[in-house]
């Protein structure tokens, strides 16, 4: 589940924390990718010059090891600037929304081998400058950040396209259930119903923007409502839950449950319109987990369940169901992915723990002390280990 800071389900057009901004540069050291914000450029460093008819001139003492460079927009609309390997694509440093007229600073730790910079104005081919060679320094170790196109993406795109169009299936199914549990008058069937239910759809991490205004009606929380739980704006799987676990009449639950399931398929019958933004599918393996950290962990989307450690659990399969389908993108680009691997093997494990051989779950409050320590340690290793994946699978243009 991805949300905003105030726990109300996220929207279309909310802003984005994008791992690599307008002037964050990526850069390879000792094999790794490492993103962080550069320092001022001094007078000193070598001004590269950015337009729309040249690229990359004024390198005119390339040397081995750390430096920066002053890029300079001398053009009139804005550019991206990368240092390649000419001959490869391979990118070791990266700043974005470089705007006419502007000097901002590219800080990169440069082994022996051949470099370019090459510059993508907005609205124009990408221009690829002279290539220098460096020699005398340290041996460039471990690979670059090959970049990832919109082509690249295609694959992964159809292929999670596709499971979420599933999972839409099983949740029409799963809400369906549970509306008859309701109606039939059975609080602990319809308990159990709602959790599958829920389950389901938190399964479903990377597609949450796609399913636009939807996404707030089937699992919006009461945070920022004037009526707070009592508020008529509230509906979804936490106002049902909400009443489920409060012992409210299941005759009156039933309009809630019935507009659930209508919700359910509405969504099914619109996400074929729908698609899902190629930007988002290496953010949210990141950003399901930060928010499984904020909200679950912290039982602020508790409404009575108890569930919140079943949610995680849920929000863990659908990281995994993104990496599943970028992993062919991933596998060359990132070296500590089976660093990931095991740190999702090592977290599942700790919520399994959670889950009760009658197949309820502990509640999150139950946990002790030093229980509750490790899940969080765990959950927050992995989730520093995913945020790298944002930057690596942004698409890229390349021309």
């Amino acid at each position: 589940m991805v949300r905003s800071s105030d726990g109300r389900v996220r929207v279309p057009g909310s802003v984005r924390a994008r791992w690599i901004a307008a002037a964050v540069v990526l850069v390879v050291v000792a094999g790794a990718a490492v993103v962080f914000w550069p320092d001022r450029a001094a007078a000193g460093d070598p001004e590269i010059a950015v337009s729309r008819s040249a690229c990359g001139t004024g390198w005119s003492e390339p040397k081995p090891g750390p430096q920066t460079f002053r890029l300079h927009n001398t053009g009139s609309v804005t550019a991206e600037v990368d240092l390649i390997d000419p001959a490869t694509g391979v990118i070791y440093g990266e700043v974005e929304g470089l705007g006419p007229d502007t000097t901002r600073p590219l800080q990169v730790n440069l082994g022996n081998g051949s470099y370019a910079f090459r510059c993508l104005p907005e609205d124009a081919g990408a221009i690829v400058g002279p290539a220098v060679r460096i020699s005398g320094g340290a041996d460039r170790t471990g690979p670059g950040v090959a970049p990832v196109t919109h082509n690249d993406l295609l694959g992964p795109l159809k292929a999670y396209q596709q499971h979420v169009t599933t999972g839409l299936g099983e949740l029409v199914a799963d809400t369906g259930a549970l509306k008859a549990a309701v109606h039939g008058g059975d609080r602990a069937a319809s308990r159990a119903a709602w959790l599958t239910a829920h389950l389901t759809y938190e399964r479903l991490g990377a597609a949450y923007d796609a399913f636009g205004d939807s996404d707030g009606a089937l699992n919006g929380t009461a945070d920022g409502l004037p009526a707070g739980p009592a508020d008529p704006g509230f509906t979804g799987f936490h106002r049902l839950e909400q009443g489920l676990w409060h012992g409210e009449d299941l005759g009156a639950l039933a309009a809630v449950a019935d507009r659930l399931d209508t919700d359910a398929r509405a969504l099914q019958s619109s996400f074929g319109e729908s698609q899902v933004d190629g930007n988002d599918l290496g953010l949210r393996a990141h950003e399901i987990m930060e928010n499984t950290l904020q909200f679950e962990l912290t039982g602020r989307t508790d409404y009575g369940s108890g569930t919140t450690l079943a949610t995680a659990r849920a929000n863990l399969d659908g990281t995994r169901a993104v990496l599943d389908v970028l992993r062919p993108l991933l596998a060359p680009r990132y070296p500590d992915l089976s660093k990931v691997d095991s740190w999702l093997t090592r977290t599942q494990s700790a919520l399994d723990a959670a889950h009760r051989p009658d197949g309820s779950w502990t509640p999150l409050a139950q946990l002790s002390q030093p229980q509750r320590q490790k899940l969080n340690a765990d959950v927050g290793e992995l989730t520093e280990l995913l945020a790298p994946i944002a930057a690596i699978a942004e698409p890229r243009r390349v021309s």
